[in-house]
C-alpha cells in the first residue's frame, strides 16, 4: 500500500491465513518490522490481538 494503510482498512499483504505475504522482505513497511509482539498485545488468544490492534488502529487514525 504505496500510501500507507488506512485505519479500518485489511491490508492488502494479508494472506487468507492472516500471515504476512511479504514478511522477510525488504519492501515490508518499517512499521511492520517495529511492531514486536508483547504479552498485552497477544494476551492468550487472536480475539485478543485482534481487539488490541483495532483499538492501536483508532488510536492512530487521523482527524477527519
Amino acid at each position: 500500500m504505496p500510501d500507507g494503510k488506512p485505519a479500518g482498512v485489511r491490508c492488502v499483504q494479508l494472506a487468507d491465513d492472516n500471515r504476512c505475504k511479504i514478511f522477510g522482505q525488504p519492501e515490508r513497511p518499517a512499521f511492520c518490522g517495529g511492531l514486536q509482539p508483547s504479552e498485552d498485545m497477544c494476551g492468550d488468544n487472536r480475539e485478543h490481538a485482534v481487539r488490541w490492534l483495532n483499538q492501536l488502529e483508532l488510536a492512530t487514525a487521523p482527524e477527519h
